[in-house]
């Protein structure tokens, strides 16, 4: 089975992500999908087990087998809890409604340590690109190409530091910008000092270490809610016609073997 037919025939849940979910597109913005396909299970009786995750098929387009889906949302990866609570679903079949009635089973005290890591590492890149750009400007005296400050990259490390300070405050995870949206693009354009922008950093960066100390989230996600879903899915999809022998059959039918 190629990995476009598992998207296209075996999808369970699809949303819109990026900037159009964080309520932060502006005129040309991209559309970012992402989804989640349930490979048969027979395809894991084979040697060749389906693949984990899928890009495309079409542009800006990336899609996670199920098991994996639910492994990094274990994990608190950031990525995969938004796409799980991405305001733009266009698709969720019995099997995705199931999927999003548990997003409050992944949630625990683990986003602290990743959504912080990850938004340090993308600090440190930033401060990294700043210190830069004296020899940039150099450069561009010189007859070279100016650069500026990857302001789009900073409105987004604001946003996710402000999307983990709500979550740890309220244990909900909330995609939408909102009342944010002005200040955020106001930084994109560059209408921001970098100062004025580091200064937000450490300011948020300080309100989700307070906000960690009295979160109302659990300290584990609830692995066993979500085993168990994985299992009765699997199973039922076992029930199924095998892919594997349609196609086998459909070979022998049209004269291909022998």
């Amino acid at each position: 089975m190629r990995p476009e037919t598992l998207v296209r025939d075996h999808t369970v849940y699809a949303c819109v992500m990026g900037s159009r979910a964080f309520g932060l597109a502006t005129e040309g913005s991209d559309t970012d999908r992402r989804g989640v396909y349930l490979a048969p299970t027979p395809l894991f009786w084979r040697f060749d087990k389906p693949p984990t995750h899928v890009e495309g098929p079409a542009e800006e387009q990336f899609s996670w087998e199920l098991e994996r889906f639910c492994e990094l949302a274990l994990r608190a990866n950031p990525n995969i809890l938004e796409c799980l609570h991405s305001p733009l679903v266009e698709y969720a079949d019995d099997t995705g409604r199931e999927l999003l009635a548990l997003r409050g089973a992944f949630l625990s005290r683990r986003v602290h340590e990743t959504f912080t890591r990850y938004a340090h590492g993308q600090r440190r890149k930033l401060e990294a690109h700043v210190r830069a750009l004296p020899r940039a400007l150099d450069s561009a005296r010189a007859g070279g190409t100016p650069t500026a400050p990857r302001w789009k990259h900073a409105m987004h490390l604001l946003r996710l530091l402000t999307s983990a300070r709500d979550l740890l405050r309220t244990g909900t995870l909330t995609i939408d910008v909102g009342d944010h949206r002005e200040p955020l693009l106001a930084v994109k354009r560059g209408e921001v000092p970098w100062s004025g922008v580091e200064a937000r950093m450490t300011r948020l960066e300080r309100e989700v270490e307070e906000a960690a100390r009295r979160t109302p989230l659990p300290p584990e996600p609830d692995h066993r809610r979500v085993e168990d879903f994985l299992v009765r899915v699997r199973r039922a999809s076992a029930l199924q016609a095998d892919p594997y022998e349609e196609g086998v059959q459909g070979v022998v039918r049209g004269g291909g073997v022998g």
